[in-house]
């Protein structure tokens, strides 16, 4: 890699970026990420999965302009119904309703919004900043770097995130060798041989990214939003007039308090696994320990403690992206999403992105800073509207934005595959949900696991064995050992939540619940994945698959042994844990803990759900995909929200509508071949009603 000068790279990249096409693109991200911010359940992950499929036609600058303009702001207008209604609108804002809703009790609603947004900008610009003044570091660190060494930092990086994903590491661990096994599906880049195709030509250049990002992340969580039916209800007003200026004037007079907590959240944002679920508590708990009077403040209304959520949460984004550039290991979960956008346009992170593809960093960069400004400028201007849109019913949302999803994964190849894939993916990702095993691991292995895997066939080819003792590799291995044992052995040895639960070896009958027996199918998958694995003969299609099959193994035999003979393993945790934190960073999940309902309910609104999204794909094979979303929300809305019939006829019919202008007329996508058109072969040569 040549090195490349960085100020004729900043000054190109900024004169792309602010073409009007790419603004108008940025700002429709912007407005969109401001949108999902607001409404409680939904937020950055699921935001940026459901946009990845349609930027397939767009060029790479567009795409990552329209990506980063959502994903930097939802943690910015998901202040507005943690401070009104107490609820965060994503996982980033959960520490702001400490203080924020207090103060909107007390009548102060706009100054702490005016503090928020304020200090939300500047930590986004500072975390920009941080990205910018980095490039001219790893670029010559880059240098340095060859095939090996980058393994090893991949490696690195999915251990952390794994690890980190809540009290459970084993199953982060096991997340990870789950997305890398499903990465090597299609056709090896090396032999040419065949893996996990199932004799299907769908699967032969691999599984899209697009309905697995959005069967394991948009699918769940839209499916807890409608089973739970939440409603969101406040007894806090915005006020009129310029309260929001007071805010303002908040932000500048505890400056040194914003440049602390915005160094806090782009730092901890730069380490691959720490997302805004912990960062916005750090910066928060800093601010408690070192301001003046926090002891008798804080969590009654201290605007001061709005300030230090919100800067450290937006400064966050700027932080994750470097790891993400510089290593192709992603700081956050929508990082990996991001990174299936890289893969999507052809950019390869690492040393190219810091050398020939420079532009693209520095577009970043601007982008980042600018969504941030418009963001904030959009949020001072239309709080009040943005809280109307929280309180949408969920029985009207989730059916459009489900609607929405389906037509998205159709994106990925365009085959029926994707909507049984996105299925597929969507009821392995709610289950894993239900029984509390992290997903952001298994999006983060999927994403890189060609890379790793391109990365371990040269290193293994070139240097044998000997790659893993190469000083630096050698170093980031054992880095990468020492931040899995210590969070193992401090889960293995923690007590449990139930104070008479019994400890020592024997046989705990009681563990042989869901959780027990969801990890035994995992085993045995990876047992089946060994034994066909060892039957290929060339080394580049046996390597990873057979590498983290015995990896895998070895983890779930752990959990299970330990929790029937040692009484102390994950699942027992997790079992007794209440709701612990995903690190998904996509926001506050409201609707994990269903056990307030009663099983039937629950178990009806599930079947309800899920039996809509089959019957969905069954009347789209008669149909076609188009008029099955009329369908879809038409019998979401009415027969599992129960809505009025005038209601329902018209968000189906001005969803159909607008689906109808935007995906058919004006993307013009190729819908797959229905029955109704080889009944009525006429229907295919009218071009406005061809849809089957």
């Amino acid at each position: 890699m040549q090195e490349v000068e960085l100020l004729p790279m900043a000054i190109k990249a900024a004169g792309l970026l602010f073409e009007w096409e790419r603004l108008l693109f940025l700002g429709l991200g912007v407005i969109m990420g401001l949108v999902l911010g607001v409404i409680p359940g939904l937020g950055g992950l699921v935001g940026l999965a459901l946009l990845l499929p349609f930027t397939y036609h767009m060029d790479p600058y567009t795409a990552i302009a329209l990506m980063l303009g959502l994903g930097s702001v939802t943690v910015t207008s998901d202040t507005i119904p943690a401070v009104l209604f107490g609820v965060p609108g994503t996982v980033g804002s959960a520490a702001t309703i400490l203080d924020g809703h207090p103060m909107a009790k007390k009548g102060e609603a706009g100054r702490a919004f005016g503090a928020a947004f304020t200090a939300s900008v500047l930590g986004g610009v500072f975390g920009a900043c941080l990205l910018a003044v980095s490039i001219p570091i790893l670029q010559p660190l880059m240098l340095k770097m060859g095939t090996p060494e980058l393994l090893a930092i991949c490696i690195f990086g999915l251990s952390l995130v794994a690890v980190l994903s809540g009290g459970t590491p084993f199953k982060g661990l096991i997340g990870v060798c789950i997305g890398l096994i499903v990465a090597t599906s299609g056709e090896d880049a090396q032999t040419a041989t065949l893996r996990w195709t199932f004799d299907t030509l769908y699967l032969w250049e691999g599984l899209p990214v697009v309905p697995f990002a959005l069967g394991l992340f948009a699918v769940p969580e839209l499916a807890d939003m409608m089973i739970s039916r939440m409603k969101i209800s406040g007894d806090a007003k915005m006020e009129k007039g310029w309260s929001q200026i007071e805010g303002v004037k908040d932000v500048f007079k505890n400056w040194w308090l914003v440049l602390r907590c915005s160094f806090i959240g782009a730092g901890l944002g730069s380490i691959p696994g720490i997302g805004a679920s912990i960062i916005d508590w750090i910066a928060y708990g800093h601010a408690a320990q070192t301001v003046k009077g926090a002891d008798k403040t804080f969590g009654k209304g201290d605007v001061r403690g709005v300030i230090a959520s919100e800067s450290s949460n937006n400064a966050k984004e700027g932080g994750a992206l470097v790891p993400t550039i510089a290593f192709g290991v992603p700081g956050s979960a929508s990082m990996a999403l991001f990174l299936g956008a890289f893969l999507i346009h052809g950019i390869v992170p690492g040393p190219k992105m810091l050398g020939e593809q420079l532009d693209i960093t520095y577009l970043m960069v601007w982008s980042v800073g600018l969504a941030n400004i418009l963001g904030a400028g959009l949020c001072f201007t239309f709080t009040n509207l943005l809280a109307k849109i929280a309180q949408v019913r969920i029985t009207v949302l989730v059916p459009v934005v489900l609607a929405i999803t389906f037509v998205g994964a159709f994106q990925g190849a365009r085959d029926w595959g994707d909507l049984y894939a996105l299925l597929l993916f969507g009821c392995i990702g709610w289950i894993m949900k239900r029984l509390r095993w992290p997903r952001p691991p298994v999006i983060l292995g999927f994403v890189l696991g060609h890379l790793i895997e391109n990365y371990m066939f040269i290193s293994v080819n070139r240097y044998g064995a000997e790659w893993m003792f190469k000083p630096i590799v050698a170093v980031v291995l054992i880095l990468t050992v020492i931040s899995i044992a210590i969070p193992v052995y401090r889960t293995l040895t923690k007590k449990t939540a139930e104070e008479n639960e019994p400890k020592g070896l024997g046989f705990y009958k009681k563990n042989l619940n869901g959780d027990f027996w969801f990890t035994g199918i995992v085993m045995v998958l990876f047992v089946i994945v060994l034994i066909k694995s060892a039957e290929w003969d060339e080394m580049g299609a046996w390597l990873v698959p057979q590498t983290v099959g015995w990896g895998a193994l070895f983890f779930t035999s752990f959990i299970m042994l330990s929790s029937l003979f040692l009484n102390s393993g994950e699942m027992q945790r997790a079992r007794t844990t209440p709701v612990p934190k995903e690190n998904e960073e996509a926001h506050y999940d409201l609707t994990t803990d269903l056990s307030y309902m009663d099983k039937p309910l629950l178990y009806r609104r599930v079947a309800g759900y899920f039996g809509w999204c089959f019957v969905f794909v069954a009347i789209a094979h008669v149909i076609g995909i188009l008029p099955a979303m009329f369908v879809l929300v038409f019998g979401l809305m009415r027969f599992e929200g129960q809505e009025t019939w005038k209601m329902t006829l018209m968000v189906s019919t001005g969803m159909f509508v607008f689906a109808y202008g935007l995906f058919h007329l004006l993307l013009r996508i190729p819908w797959a071949p229905a029955l109704m058109g080889d009944w009525f072969p006429v229907l295919r040569t009218i071009p406005l009603l061809k849809l089957v």
